[in-house]
Order: C-alpha cells, then structure tokens, then sequence
C-alpha cells in the first residue's frame, strides 16, 4: 500500500518564505544560497590525525633510523584494504627509552605521522601511562572494561612513558592485561619509558617485562634535555 502525501508542499511553503525573508534581510539571495555548494575539499588522513595530536608535537617528525626502519616494516606487513592502501595487521613494537627530555614522545608521534604520510590506513589511539590509570579507574558511570578493551583491541597503541606513575596492585594487573593481549595478538604498539632495563621490570613486574622484552625492539635514545636546553 503507497501512501501519497498530497499536503507537505503546504506545510513547509511558509518556512520556506520565512528563510527567504531571513536570508534577503542579510542581503543573501535565496535561490543563490540553496543552488549553490561551498566547494569541498578532501581531509587527508594525516590532518585528521594532527587534530588530535598534542599540539607540541604536531609536526613532529621521526628521524631516527631503528624508528624509521620500524615505520617501514610495519607499513610493509600492512594488508590492502578496499582502496588498496595497507592497513595495519600483525607486526613488531617498540620501545622508545631513555632520559628526560631526548626525544622520545617527538619520535612515537613522528612514527604515526610518518606512517599516515605513506598512505598507510591507521586506526591509532595515544595515552600516557598516568592518564591511562586515571581513565580506567572504577567509577560511576563509566564502563572501564570497554575503554579498555578499546585500548586492547586497536591497531596501533601509543603508551607514553611507561613506568613513570605510581605502582600498585591495580595498575600492574591493568598494564599486564593491557600489554599480554597485545603480546598475545602481535598488534604493534609504540611505547616510551625514562626508565632502563632493570629499573622497568622493578616497576612493572617480571610478567611485563618479559612480553616486553620479546615483543618490542629496543631503542635507546641519549643526550641532555632538551626542554631544560631551550631556556637557556
């Protein structure tokens, strides 16, 4: 059965007249403004991207070689998807060490740019290690499990400065289900850490830092800070 509606031009002649009104008291034509489209330009992958990275690092870039070679294999691994651009799929971590203020978060975040330059297609998410304890702590009204299994389940994870809050039983058992699953599933993951080798698995426990130690490359970045250097 067809229904015909005979009365909708009726209804919606004298709003229409009202906009016109509107729109010629402005000194807009109205048939211009309904026959005419802003012009639409394409958003490329990497400038949605930048809207969500810090604005300090937005234009960061990674120029260091382990970095680099990492964000070619990873590119590399990538399976085509419907536009034949390679998405990401199963491949190495990283982690980014070092002192203070030598680069470290410049360079995951120039590692995520880098691989959205080359075409890759990336579902990314970025949280430091303090803000990922303040996000899913318990609390009314917030489904902690699916944030983070949001966290779990994306292809590419950006855990910044790893080992810098404060250790308990909650977080350990956080950052384990956190890093397992991503060590069980070979989904690439960009860590940063101030700390070195010893001092990390004191912070986290023996069980992360032996999934760490076979799931990731090693970079070690050196030098002074660099905040403390451009204020002189």
């Amino acid at each position: 059965m067809t229904t015909t509606l005979t009365h909708a031009p009726d209804r919606l002649r004298p709003l229409a007249e009202r906009l016109g009104a509107i729109l010629t008291a402005r000194g807009i034509d109205p048939d211009a403004a309904t026959t005419q489209e802003p012009p639409s330009e394409p958003v490329t992958a990497l400038e949605l991207a930048d809207a969500r990275i810090p604005a300090r690092y937005r234009h960061a870039l990674s120029d260091h070689q382990q970095v680099t070679a990492w964000t070619k294999a990873i590119a590399a691994a990538g399976r085509p998807g419907p536009s034949r651009a390679p998405g990401i799929a199963e491949g190495p971590s990283l982690l980014i060490a070092g002192p203070t203020g030598t680069g470290k978060t410049h360079q995951a975040y120039g590692a995520i740019r880098t691989l959205l330059t080359a075409g890759v297609r990336l579902r990314w998410e970025a949280v430091t290690a303090a803000d990922l304890y303040a996000r899913l702590r318990p609390r009314s009204g917030h489904d902690a499990e699916r944030d983070l299994q949001t966290l779990v389940r994306c292809p590419l994870l950006l855990l910044d400065d790893l080992g810098a809050a404060k250790n308990s039983e909650w977080t350990e058992e956080l950052t384990y289900r956190l890093i397992n699953h991503r060590y069980e599933h070979l989904r690439p993951t960009l860590i940063t850490t101030n700390l070195p080798t010893d001092a990390l698995r004191t912070a986290l426990g023996d069980r992360i830092a032996s999934r760490l130690a076979e799931m990731t490359e090693r970079v070690v970045l050196n030098g002074p800070d660099r905040r403390r250097r451009s204020q002189n």
